[in-house]
């Protein structure tokens, strides 16, 4: 059965590769990752740790300003490095000298500005400069950027959001938004910039949505946001009330399981028909917030109401101002890993994304036609990274 396929339904075997002694690995490929505490960072460092993982064994760097995180996968050897200071990058990354790939899992995240496109371009160059010219059998970059190469949102003085988008589905062969600071496109310029100097280089860009997956450290982990808002409710003995419009409750979304867009930059960095292209990436099927709603409040245990039409938008980011104790208290009574609410609850990115405002769905046809064929279920997806 094909390691993607059963990944997808979840026969594959996942099992991180072991020492015996003093025995020393012989290491088929050497993967550096970027962002490694990010949800995605933390899927490719499992799954590239795992012994069926094709192109294995890997040696597997991972790379974060905070360094080895509380829950590390045993294997992986952590580096702590803020990509953003040039001389911490060229100290840190220039001395791996056996990497073979390249992940790149990482930003600087902000609204379209033309200093986030300064600072993120600017990391990546960065790292490259350091790591390529001293690894001389790097073959392959991956390029992780995101639905949000199709749309831009600004936030106007009156501080609404306001989207400029393609006319979904979005495809890969959609041109740019014109005269819009969107990071995405520098992170392209520089990467197409560095391997246009070295022909045996090849790349790949992938595209994910919404990503369902884990990371106590990561802007955009939006599963994990959701119950803390969900534990917090259940804690009050308040009902779990949805935070977004009526057309964000009712809309189809889609969603881009971590897992799996970890075995489709793998899929892209080993086999010939995944090279130098870019790739939207989602789990395959659509879902709405109504029917995950539920499954969030069944999966925590809190009273559940979902959209009150009688109510106004909540605004997280106004709710959980005061609820810093309130979270002590939850994680001393439960023994849980010491965080504060800050570090666990993305308000603002939560609002943003339940506020809605346009339909981001994506098509993922020519993954499929160049021969990927993983895939999730997204409700599944969501109670997997929940548990």
């Amino acid at each position: 059965m094909n390691w993607w396929w059963s990944r997808s339904i979840n026969t594959a075997l996942q099992q991180n590769v072991e020492y015996c002694g003093t025995h020393e690995i012989s290491y088929q490929n050497v993967g550096l990752v970027i962002g490694i505490t990010g949800v995605v960072g933390n899927s490719l460092a499992e799954t590239l740790s795992s012994t069926d993982t094709p192109g294995g064994p890997w040696k597997v760097y991972g790379v974060s300003r905070r360094g080895k995180p509380v829950c590390s996968i045993a294997k992986v050897r952590y580096i702590q490095c803020d990509v953003s200071v040039s001389t911490d990058v060229q100290a840190k990354l220039s001395t791996l000298k056996d990497v073979t790939h390249i992940f790149w899992v990482t930003s600087a995240f902000d609204l379209s500005t033309a200093k986030c496109c300064e600072i993120n371009g600017a990391m990546f160059r960065s790292v490259l400069n350091a790591v390529i010219p001293n690894a001389p059998n790097v073959c392959h970059i991956c390029l992780q950027t995101g639905a949000m190469h199709y749309m831009e949102i600004q936030r106007s003085i009156d501080g609404k959001l306001h989207v400029i988008s393609h006319d979904p589905p979005f495809t890969e062969d959609m041109e740019r938004l014109e005269n819009i600071h969107n990071f995405y496109y520098t992170l392209e310029d520089v990467l197409f910039d560095e391997v246009s100097r070295k022909p045996s280089l090849t790349w790949s860009i992938h595209r994910p949505d919404l990503i369902f997956g884990f990371s106590h450290h990561s802007m955009l982990n939006i599963v994990g946001t959701l119950c803390v808002y969900a534990t917090i409710c259940k804690h009050e003995c308040i009902p779990l009330i949805f935070p977004g419009t009526k057309e964000v409750w009712d809309s189809y979304s889609n969603a881009s399981d971590a897992n799996l867009v970890a075995e489709h930059q793998i899929w892209a960095a080993l086999g010939a028909q995944g090279k130098n292209k870019a790739f939207n990436i989602t789990n395959g099927d659509v879902f709405k917030w109504k029917q995950l709603w539920k499954v969030l409040a069944e999966q925590i245990g809190v009273e559940y109401v979902g959209f009150d039409e009688t109510e106004k938008i909540i605004s997280l980011s106004e709710m959980m101002k005061d609820k810093g104790t309130v979270w002590e208290k939850i994680v001393r009574d439960n023994n849980l890993v010491s965080t504060t609410l800050r570090e666990v609850g993305l308000w603002d990115f939560a609002d943003m994304l339940l506020a809605g405002g346009t339909s981001r769905l994506c098509s993922i046809n020519r993954s499929k036609e160049y021969g990927f064929i993983g895939f999730r279920n997204s409700i599944n997806s969501f109670i997997f990274w929940i548990q």
